[in-house]
């Protein structure tokens, strides 16, 4: 359990924000990835290339980080003014710490990557295939956090499942040499991950849990709430900017993972293409966001998320939707469609 002493820590930061220069000037605003130089992260640095933050008035530093649980203190305790982070590892930080200044502003995965990834010469085809069978699941894995909400809804009896705590390292050579019959992990990661180690892509089942009923948000732009009350313009340019980068990406990923490979030279930019359009196809550019644009969330469905999390994690506190996201600092003039 992450708590943190946010007195101090706003203690050695004016409510403008350290990040915040004259009124002539660019606002410094540093981001906070949740994760590596891959090839979703790819749109931002499109969007510092292409000038969409400079545009807008902002200096934009990215940063990679080692998971949403290191990208969430640092927006929280004013570190970075903005960050990237899963919205379900958010609820329960600020669980955990009420009144923390932190809030999604901007979903960017409207649907997470949260997934069960098995083999057809295995056995796998469709959620009932797991019963009977070994699954691997390293403890802290935020996809077999989320399978109790997956087994409940496709009528699974996880006592029918012989789960097989495993290490990220041996998770899919483990799949590889079929001594697990499925796993979890992140749709794209571990599909890639398979492939690398041989496995025939047509012999890999990809369960994505939002398909399969659980109503999840994934991954979202966080912002300090103080930092964002004094400098509410800065942050929806900031958003604006994302939202351009990712519709740049998408049009030319070609384009997209020159400018990944800047920042990350040892990355394979055919591999992060590939991990790039995945994440896309499934976790970004869904139906809803087709027809809605990119960023905002569906209430009943951001309701029927908290009843689901509430099935695996014992909230201290009342939850509520509006601890968790604002869709106050979004833009309004369109540049959130995906064209």
């Amino acid at each position: 359990m992450i708590r943190i002493t946010f007195a101090a820590a706003a203690a050695a930061l004016t409510l403008a924000g350290s990040f915040a220069t004259s009124v002539a000037a660019q606002t410094d605003m540093p981001f906070a990835l949740d994760w590596k130089f891959e090839g979703p992260a790819a749109p931002y640095f499109v969007a510092v290339d292409k000038g969409h933050f400079a545009a807008e008035g902002l200096n934009v530093e990215v940063s990679e980080g080692a998971g949403s649980l290191d990208a969430i203190p640092k927006v929280a305790t004013g570190a970075f003014p903005v960050g990237f982070a899963d919205i379900n590892s958010l609820m329960k930080f600020l669980d955990q710490n009420p009144g923390a200044p932190v809030i999604a502003a901007m979903m960017v995965y409207d649907k997470p990557p949260f997934s069960v990834v098995g083999r057809k010469s295995l056995g796998i085809n469709a959620p009932a295939d797991l019963a009977g069978k070994v699954l691997g699941a390293p403890p802290p894995d935020g996809a077999w956090a989320q399978f109790p909400i997956f087994a409940a809804e496709n009528g699974l009896d996880m006592a029918s499942i012989t789960v097989e705590p495993v290490g990220f390292p041996v998770r899919e050579p483990m799949l590889a040499e079929g001594k697990v019959a499925s796993v979890t992990g992140f749709s794209f990661s571990s599909t890639l991950n398979l492939i690398r180690l041989g496995v025939p892509e047509d012999d890999i089942t990809i369960l994505l849990m939002a398909d399969h009923g659980v109503a999840l948000y994934g991954n979202a732009v966080i912002v300090n709430t103080d930092f964002a009350a004094a400098n509410p313009e800065a942050v929806t340019g900031f958003l604006r900017a994302v939202a351009n980068g990712w519709k740049d990406a998408i049009a030319d990923p070609d384009m997209a993972m020159e400018a990944l490979v800047k920042r990350n030279p040892a990355a394979d930019a055919a591999l992060e293409k590939r991990r790039f359009e995945m994440a896309v196809q499934a976790n970004v550019a869904t139906d809803w966001v087709k027809a809605n644009g990119m960023g905002n969330i569906d209430p009943a469905r951001m309701a029927k998320a908290i009843e689901q999390t509430k099935s695996v994690y014992e909230f201290q506190n009342a939850p509520d939707a509006a601890l968790y996201f604002t869709d106050a600092y979004l833009p309004t003039d369109g540049s959130l469609k995906l064209d």
